[in-house]
C-alpha cells in the first residue's frame, strides 16, 4: 500500500520528493529489531518510479533507534542530520567543548557520512516545525507549552536554546539586537555548511510561537505565520535572501570542485592564527576554508569565521595564493552587508558574530 500510494503522488500530482517522518521504524522487524537491509526501504530505493524522486529520512523513532549516517540508504536517502541542529545550537550559543563539533557538521559531516557515495546525504536543519522556531531559540531558555493543555510535559526539553539574558518577548534594544544577530549567525552558518540545507517557514522574517515548541495543537496566532513580521524585520529578510545568493553564487560551499588548489585541502581547520585548530575544550572560534577550482574556471576560495564568544578576538586568516587578495563578503555584526577589503589578512571578529571572506584576484 505504501509503495503504491507513493507511485500514485507521483504519477498523478508530480510530488517531487517525500519526508518520512520517524522513518526508522520502517526498518523493524514483526518483533521490533532493526533489519540489515528492510525490504520495503529498499524497495522504495529501486523502485522505477520512485528512482527520481527525493527520499527524505528523519532516521529515528519513537522507540529509541537513531541512525543518523547509519540509515539503510542503498545511495539514495538522505536524512536529516539531527546531530548538526544539536551540535550547532550548542555551539552558536557559546557551549565549551563545541567548536570540533560544529566544523565537522560544516564540512558535510564527514565523521558521519565518512562513504563517498553518501557524501550528499545530510540535509542541514537548525530549526524545523518540531521545536523552537529561530528566533524562539534565541528568546526562551524553556519550552511554554502550557495552553497546550498537557501541563507543560509535552514537547521537548533539550532545546539548546538561549534567551539573550532576559526571557521571552522584550523591548530591551540590547537584547533585541543581540537576538537578531544571533538569528543571522545560525543563517550564515547553515549556508556556509556542506550538506541541503533547509530552514523554518517564517524565520526568514523572525516568526514567533511565544515560546512553544510543540504548537502543532494551536490553530491560532501561535502557530499561524504572522506576515506582519515581514515589514517588521525586513533587515532580517534581506539577510537571508543575501546568504541564499552568496550560496549559490560560490559552488565551492556546496560540493567539492576538487581536492584543493594551490596547496589549500579541499576543507581545513583554523584557529584564530591560521592552521591551528586544537580544539581546545576552552575554545569557541572556528574557521573553516573551503578551495577548489572546477577546469577553466577561477578558483573559489571561502573562508567562514564564527566566533561565538562573548568577546572579540584578533584573527589572522591564511595566506592567500599568490596575485590573489581577501575580500569579506559578509558580516553578521551588521544588519546590512558591504564587501570590504582585507589587505594584510587580518581582522577583529565581533562577539558572537560571523564573518565570511573570499580570496579574489588582485
Amino acid at each position: 500500500m505504501i509503495i503504491d500510494c507513493l507511485r500514485y503522488w507521483v504519477t498523478t500530482y508530480h510530488v517531487s520528493g517525500f519526508r518520512f517522518d520517524l522513518a526508522s521504524i520502517l526498518g523493524r522487524n514483526e518483533d521490533g529489531t532493526p533489519m540489515n537491509k528492510p525490504p520495503l526501504l529498499q524497495a522504495m530505493a529501486f523502485d522505477p518510479i520512485l528512482g527520481d524522486v527525493k527520499l527524505i529520512a528523519e532516521a529515528w523513532d519513537a522507540g529509541g533507534l537513531y541512525q543518523v549516517g547509519s540509515f539503510p540508504a542503498w545511495n539514495r536517502w538522505a536524512e536529516w542530520n539531527g546531530r548538526y541542529r544539536d551540535d550547532m545550537r550548542r555551539y552558536l550559543k557559546g557551549d565549551a567543548g563545541c567548536a570540533q563539533s560544529a566544523a565537522l557538521r560544516m564540512v558535510g559531516s564527514r565523521d558521519i557520512y565518512q562513504s563517498g557515495d553518501r557524501k550528499n546525504a545530510s540535509v542541514n536543519f537548525i530549526t524545523c516545525h518540531d521545536g523552537f522556531t529561530l528566533w524562539d531559540l534565541y528568546s526562551y531558555n524553556v519550552k511554554h507549552n502550557e495552553k497546550n493543555g498537557w501541563g507543560g510535559t509535552d514537547g521537548a526539553n533539550d532545546n539548546n536554546s538561549w534567551n539573550c539574558g532576559i526571557e521571552g518577548e522584550t523591548d530591551d534594544p540590547e537584547i533585541l539586537s543581540l537576538r537578531r544577530r544571533m538569528v543571522r549567525n545560525a543563517f550564515a552558518l547553515l549556508m556556509c555548511s556542506r550538506g541541503i540545507p533547509m530552514f523554518l517557514a517564517g524565520d526568514e522574517f523572525g516568526n514567533t510561537q511565544f515560546g512553544n515548541n510543540n504548537a502543532y495543537c494551536q490553530d491560532n496566532l501561535t502557530s499561524w505565520l504572522d506576515w506582519r513580521m515581514l515589514e517588521q524585520n525586513r533587515d532580517m529578510f534581506h539577510f537571508f535572501q543575501f546568504m541564499i545568493a552568496l550560496r549559490k553564487r560560490f559552488r565551492i560551499l556546496r560540493a567539492n570542485l576538487s581536492d584543493g588548489y594551490y596547496g589549500f585541502p579541499d576543507v581545513s581547520f583554523h584557529g584564530v592564527a591560521p592552521w591551528h585548530s586544537q580544539f581546545q575544550d576552552h575554545e569557541r572560534y572556528v574557521g573553516v576554508l573551503f578551495a577548489g577550482q572546477e577546469p577553466g574556471e577561477e578558483p573559489q576560495i571561502i573562508y567562514t569565521a564564527s566566533n561565538a564568544y562573548w568577546k572579540p578576538l584578533s584573527v589572522e586568516l591564511p595566506d592567500p595564493p599568490p596575485n590573489m587578495r581577501w575580500e569579506q563578503l559578509a558580516d553578521t555584526w551588521e544588519a546590512e552587508q558591504k564587501t570590504v577589503d582585507i589587505p594584510d589578512g587580518r581582522f577583529t571578529i565581533g562577539p558572537r558574530s560571523v564573518r565570511v571572506f573570499a580570496a579574489r584576484p588582485r
